[in-house]
């Protein structure tokens, strides 16, 4: 028996202590100490802390749970510009999280009193909660400015078995039915307890058949998850890249004379002469100087384009039309320049400051350390490598759902993931991004060369699994044939529609259980 009237499984205090511990629990899910399984007993604490709270309660259970888990998953942000805009981040995380956590406390008080007791009312619950789950951390990747898209529960499942599932759900899709798991999971234990608890103590031993039929359900669930094959992908050809980590200076406040970057790229590139390449692939921050307004940079260019007998894609900083743009430039051996593609979202307080006026009152300071505001870009993401349509992206556009979305269907057969991770040192913030790349590989059924200035570099194939990689802080390069794929993933088919679908579901249950209720009780 269901009851209909939410009861808290902790008082207040106890709730708190444990949304506090969620945070860090959830984040040891995640790289580099990447325990997956420990994220699903996250998420459980996150639940069980916030059932049969008020408003107040369930605002201020989920502003613990989302503060402990940001301030702890992107400690490494503290690096960049300091502990305030990291801290200032995490708030606001934080806050997305406390009006998410309201939204299941809602749910679990609402449903059951409006659709009733039972198994099939049980299950309807458990996916509107995962429904509302995914819906805010939906919400919080696209807004304010663009979205923090960082720290869905699903990325912390690139090498879990359920992996496989990328390429069918996408990142939210993974996100919804690991929630649904759990919360199908703790109502089986309700279930079971209640039911247990109404029994004439001669008949309590009898009770464990009971238990495991209702057990069956969210192992069944789990069971199923994890045995679905990852999507046939069809490789059909190869692309022989050679992918150079440079390893210099390249830090926002690192000192360093102007050309250091390029030069130490340039070092780092010499391996590759001599080799038969199809493309030569340079970091996020490859060079410091731009090729397309000085003479030397160019003439370097061309070098490494004529040497390495292949073309040369690299992060530049280029100036046009009175913009700076955050981008990857194409670059053909005798032509120059050929494509460009312009950052499509730089980060906000980090390579542009939006309504710049207006925050420099809170934070003069800090607001004057970024002195140049990157513009949005307006540019596919892809370029024609000798009729190979590659896909780029820019160091945090990994975490967009769109933007490699939109690549796969420009026809991009590799990905190519720059990054310049200098600024965060040897913290979490490298493998959690290497661990996306992996997500991305296995989603949209394509290779990704993930590089960087100075790690962690690594090539990963459509099945997710490693063909090369490079150690952090070294200068080194790989070359490697990098398999090439135009299949179109279920994922890439139907996985942003799945978002909207899910979200859609957890919220319109919940506005539908509230009206219901309030005409019951008028």
């Amino acid at each position: 028996m269901i009851i209909h009237k939410p009861v808290a499984v902790l008082p207040l205090w106890a709730a708190a202590i444990t949304a506090l511990a969620a945070g860090p629990i959830l984040d040891a899910g995640f790289p580099d100490k990447g325990v997956w399984p420990i994220t699903f007993l996250g998420i459980a604490l996150v639940l069980i802390a916030a059932r049969g709270r008020n408003v107040g309660g369930a605002l201020l259970i989920g502003f613990l749970a989302g503060a402990a888990f940001y301030f702890t998953h992107i400690q490494w942000a503290s690096l960049f510009l300091g502990p305030v805009p990291m801290s200032a981040l995490s708030i606001l995380e934080a806050l997305f999280f406390a009006v998410g956590t309201l939204a299941i406390t809602l749910a679990y008080r609402w449903l059951p009193r409006v659709f009733g007791p039972g198994w099939g009312s049980t299950i309807g619950l458990a996916i509107v909660v995962a429904g509302l789950w995914t819906a805010r951390e939906a919400w919080a990747s696209v807004w304010p400015y663009g979205g923090f898209a960082w720290g869905r529960v699903a990325q912390s499942q690139s090498e879990s078995p359920l992996a496989e599932l990328f390429s069918w759900l996408g990142i939210s899709g993974v996100s919804f039915v690991m929630v649904l798991v759990v919360a199908l999971s703790l109502a089986a234990i309700e279930y079971s307890w209640l039911h247990y608890r109404e029994l004439p103590l001669d008949e309590r031993s009898q009770h464990v058949s009971r238990a495991l039929r209702t057990a069956f359900v969210p192992v069944a669930v789990f069971t199923l998850l994890v045995n679905v094959p990852t999507w046939s992908v069809v490789t059909e050809g190869s692309l022989r890249v050679g992918a150079v980590q440079g390893n210099g200076k390249a830090g926002y406040f690192d000192k360093r004379e102007r050309g250091d970057l390029l030069d130490a790229q340039l070092k780092a590139t010499q391996p590759l002469y001599g080799e038969d390449l199809d493309l030569v692939v340079w970091p996020e921050g490859g060079t410091d100087v731009s090729p397309l307004n000085n003479t030397y940079a160019a003439s370097a260019f061309d070098y490494v384009t004529e040497q390495a007998g292949a073309p040369l894609i690299s992060g530049d900083i280029t100036e046009r039309d009175g913009n700076i743009y955050n981008s990857q430039i194409f670059w053909k051996p005798g032509d120059g320049v050929v494509d460009i593609y312009d950052k499509r979202h730089p980060i906000p307080f980090g390579e542009y400051v939006p309504n710049r006026d207006f925050w420099a009152q809170f934070a003069p300071d800090l607001i004057g350390l970024i002195a140049r505001d990157y513009t949005i870009g307006a540019t596919d993401m892809v370029f024609d490598v000798n009729d190979v349509i590659v896909g780029v992206n820019i160091c945090f556009d990994i975490v967009d759902d769109q933007i490699l979305t939109e690549s796969v269907e420009q026809g991009a057969q590799v990905i190519i993931a720059s990054s310049n991770n200098a600024d965060f040192g040897r913290t979490d913030e490298s493998a959690q991004q290497l661990a996306t790349a992996r997500i991305r590989a296995l989603e949209l059924g394509r290779s990704v060369v993930n590089i960087s200035t100075v790690g962690l570099s690594a090539i990963i194939a459509p099945d997710g699994s490693t063909i090369a990689e490079l150690p952090w802080y070294t200068a080194a390069a790989m070359i490697e044939d990098v398999p090439l794929s135009s299949t179109i993933t279920p994922a890439v088919l139907w996985g942003r529609e799945l978002e909207w679908l899910v979200s859609g579901i957890g919220l319109g249950a919940l506005i539908v259980a509230a009206l219901a209720g309030r005409r019951n009780n008028a």
